[in-house]
C-alpha cells in the first residue's frame, strides 16, 4: 500500500467517524395504526392505536423486572386569529408496564394522577394482566373513546384542535436507571400528532362503551382545565 493510499484510507475513516459522531441519534417513533377525534353533545373523545416494537435493550430491561412508564397527553386548543391559540384542557394518563417473573405474566396499570408525583407515588385506578409482551404493548399503545374535554367548555362557532403526545416517560424511573438513557435513541420512544375537532357535535354511537383492554375513562379520571377562557 502506497503512502497516498494510506492517507486516503485514513481520511475516509476519519470522515466516517465524524459522521457517526455528528449525526444526531434518531428517536423511535411508533407507527400510528389509527387515530381520530369525535365530538358529541357531552364531550370530545380521542381514539388512537399505535404499533409498539421496543428495542432489545428496552425489552431486556423489562424482562429483568424494571417497570416502564408510558404517558399519554392530550391538549385541546381554541384557535384565535388575534392572538396565540388558547389551551382549554389537558388530559393525562400514565401506564405502568411490569413483568412478573413468578407468574410469567405482564401487568399493566393505569393512573390518571396529574400532580407530577414520581413513579412510585402514582395511584393506579385499574390493573390488567397479559400473557405476552405483545398483548401488553397493544394495551399501552391504545386509547379508545378517551374523554379529553367537556363539551360545555367548547363553543360551536369556534375552531378547536387536539394535540396528543405519547412517550416513554423516563423521568418516572428510579434515578440510577435514568443515567445515560437520554443519549440512547432506543429509549427515546415518542410520537406527537394534531387533529382537528369537528365543528358540529354528533350523537355518541357508543355512550356506554369501553375499549377491549383498559377502559379509557375509568371512574375517578379527571380532565384538568385551564383557568379562564
Amino acid at each position: 500500500m502506497t503512502d497516498v493510499q494510506r492517507v486516503l484510507r485514513a481520511l475516509v475513516l476519519a470522515i466516517g467517524l465524524a459522521w457517526l459522531v455528528l449525526t444526531p441519534a434518531r428517536a423511535y417513533e411508533p407507527e400510528i395504526l389509527q387515530m381520530g377525534v369525535q365530538r358529541t353533545p357531552e364531550a370530545v373523545y380521542l381514539s388512537a392505536r399505535l404499533k409498539l416494537v421496543p428495542a432489545a435493550a428496552v425489552e431486556d430491561a423489562l424482562l429483568k423486572g424494571v417497570p416502564l412508564y408510558f404517558a399519554w397527553q392530550a391538549d385541546v386548543y381554541r384557535q384565535r386569529w388575534y392572538w396565540s391559540d388558547k389551551r382549554m384542557t389537558t388530559a393525562l394518563r400514565t401506564l405502568r408496564l411490569a413483568y412478573q417473573p413468578l407468574t410469567r405474566r405482564w401487568r399493566l396499570s393505569l393512573s390518571t394522577d396529574t400532580g407530577g408525583v414520581t413513579g412510585t407515588g402514582l395511584q393506579y385506578a385499574l390493573h390488567q394482566n397479559f400473557d405476552s409482551l405483545a398483548e401488553a404493548l397493544a394495551g399501552v399503545g391504545r386509547v379508545s373513546h378517551w374523554k379529553v374535554a367537556d363539551a360545555a367548555r367548547l363553543q360551536s362557532e369556534d375552531k378547536y384542535r387536539v394535540e396528543w403526545h405519547f412517550r416513554l416517560d423516563l423521568s418516572l424511573l428510579p434515578r440510577p436507571f435514568q443515567i445515560g438513557m437520554s443519549n440512547q435513541p432506543e429509549w427515546d420512544i415518542a410520537v406527537q400528532k394534531v387533529l382537528r375537532v369537528p365543528m358540529q357535535a354528533e350523537p355518541d354511537p357508543f355512550p356506554d362503551s369501553a375499549p377491549d383492554l383498559l377502559p379509557s375513562d375509568p371512574p375517578g379520571e379527571s380532565v384538568a382545565a385551564e383557568p379562564g377562557r
